[in-house]
């Protein structure tokens, strides 16, 4: 899935971007193998160090069958000096509401609690800078640095992944902020049958994410933006 989730200098060098926004709406035309299969819209909130993240996935048109009802992704957590430190993430689908699963993080007892299906669990090694699978795509945003090779635990609703990101040059893409200069961050993968992820960021406007690339199992979904509203 997307979001799954996740994005030129040495490896200590950051790039110099704007300060992160107060309050954004996005929405991207969403790709599968190629083929417009629908759209995801994102919004961010900021209310003190607090903050609310959700992103929506719709399929439209021909294609809603393999895409039914609307997958919903939360986070929320407090903004601190290093960026984004979520406290809970849900993953929800509006076609199978028992499928809502849910992590929250307990960053005083360094644990992970679980609960999908009615089942709870908990898993310790929760390391400071860990992000959650939709955070950790606008960490780019929020971060006061980031290294060219980035490494960090990813939470999803299921499950604790460990990431490693190198940064690369980007291409110039059309946005509806105008071109803009991108730069790349690259999942490195250990396996063929790991998730690949690649995300291209704008440092002229904070980091936001411009394109998102995922491929798993054979399929690639892709984010394109297309409507941007950023509140500083």
């Amino acid at each position: 899935m997307i979001k799954a989730f996740l994005f030129v200098a040495s490896l200590l060098t950051a790039a110099v971007h704007a300060a992160p926004p107060q309050q954004m709406s996005l929405v991207y035309d969403l790709y599968r193998n190629g083929q417009k299969l629908g759209e995801v819209t994102d919004t961010f909130t900021r209310s003190g160090d607090r903050y609310t993240l959700t992103s929506e996935t719709r399929a439209r048109g021909a294609l809603q069958i393999l895409w039914p009802g609307t997958i919903r992704l939360e986070s929320t957590g407090t903004v601190t000096r290093q960026g984004l430190r979520p406290e809970k993430f849900e993953h929800a689908r509006s076609d199978a509401p028992h499928k809502l699963a849910t992590a929250r993080l307990d960053w005083k007892q360094h644990r992970i609690a679980y609960r999908y299906k009615g089942e709870s669990r908990q898993v310790d090694g929760l390391r400071s800078g860990a992000q959650d699978q939709l955070s950790q795509l606008y960490q780019f945003m929020f971060a006061p640095r980031m290294a060219a090779d980035y490494r960090l635990q990813v939470v999803s609703g299921r499950d604790l992944n460990e990431y490693r990101y190198l940064r690369k040059p980007g291409e110039t893409l059309e946005t509806p902020l105008g071109a803009l200069a991108t730069q790349q961050y690259q999942r490195i993968t250990r396996k063929p049958d790991e998730k690949a992820i690649t995300v291209w960021v704008a440092p002229g406007r904070a980091n936001l994410p411009i394109q998102i690339r995922v491929t798993e199992d054979g399929v690639t979904l892709e984010q394109r933006l297309v409507s941007a509203n950023v509140k500083g």
